[in-house]
């Protein structure tokens, strides 16, 4: 089952070529991470400027995305929509966790942020909360309650699950690391740290591929493309610097997907 067309008006072609200029933005970015590492924690060499206290620098870039696509929400009564509220719910399980909890689990020996790379996460979000809010709630691809009970959203919102279920367990393996250990680094093990380097990373690529199925919409396309464009090359970073640490490291772990890369 696919969505009926859209009506085309001035204000949504404005929203249509920006989306597309933003979804091709990410080839660049994702260019450019393949030779410069996104300077926190590891790989912060300390020279960019001001840092920030990792937790409040998670909790000040982060809560737009909670926040911008509540407004939209509100301001279009989306919870008269099953579609809308559905889609609603799912994305605030994901932020209200990154944004609001997972900063209140950071060791306070987490390494600091740059003010400067926490700035420019919260222009992303600010961007990518608006798209969410304008493509979800303002000009709907999806209104037709039908679609919740099509493959698309079935499978869409098993990857989003999957996805999240792995991206959480992960994150909070490194958790546990660094606070029964926060002078230093350690091995990562146990779960997907079995077979690659990153689970964390790899879950949240299909959590967000799932989101960009199960909405079918341009703001969840360009999402999943941004998220492939930061983390694969953060990925492959993450691996050569734990292969270059640790003589030990397990020699046939991978960076991001099992068996293959």
């Amino acid at each position: 089952m696919l969505p009926e067309t859209v009506t085309v008006t001035p204000d949504l072609d404005w929203l249509t070529a920006f989306t597309w200029v933003w979804l091709l933005l990410a080839l660049p970015i994702a260019a450019c991470l393949c030779f410069i590492n996104a300077p926190y924690g590891r790989h912060n060499p300390g020279t960019w400027g001001a840092l920030i206290h990792a937790r409040l620098g998670w909790l000040l870039m982060e809560s737009p995305a909670v926040l911008i696509p509540a407004g939209f929400f509100v301001w279009m009564r989306g919870w008269e929509s099953p579609v809308m509220l559905t889609f609603f719910l799912i994305w605030q399980s994901h932020y209200v966790y990154r944004a609001w909890i997972y900063p209140l689990h950071l060791a306070k020996a987490s390494s600091p942020m740059p003010v400067l790379l926490m700035l420019m996460g919260l222009a992303f979000n600010l961007v990518n909360g608006s798209l969410h809010g304008a493509w979800l709630f303002v000009h709907p691809v999806i209104s037709d309650s039908e679609w919740l009970g099509g493959w698309q959203f079935i499978a869409g919102a098993v990857m989003f699950a999957v996805g999240m279920a792995l991206n959480i367990d992960s994150s909070r393996r490194l958790l546990r690391l660094k606070k029964a250990n926060p002078d230093d680094y350690s091995i990562p093990r146990g779960g997907l740290f079995r077979w690659v380097s990153c689970p964390n990373y790899l879950g949240e690529i299909v959590e967000w591929l799932g989101w960009a199925l199960l909405t079918w919409s341009p703001a969840g396309l360009a999402f999943a493309a941004w998220t492939m464009a930061n983390l694969v090359p953060r990925a492959r970073a993450h691996h050569r610097w734990y292969r270059e640490r640790f003589p030990d490291y397990p020699a046939k772990r991978k960076a991001l997907v099992p068996g293959l890369f």
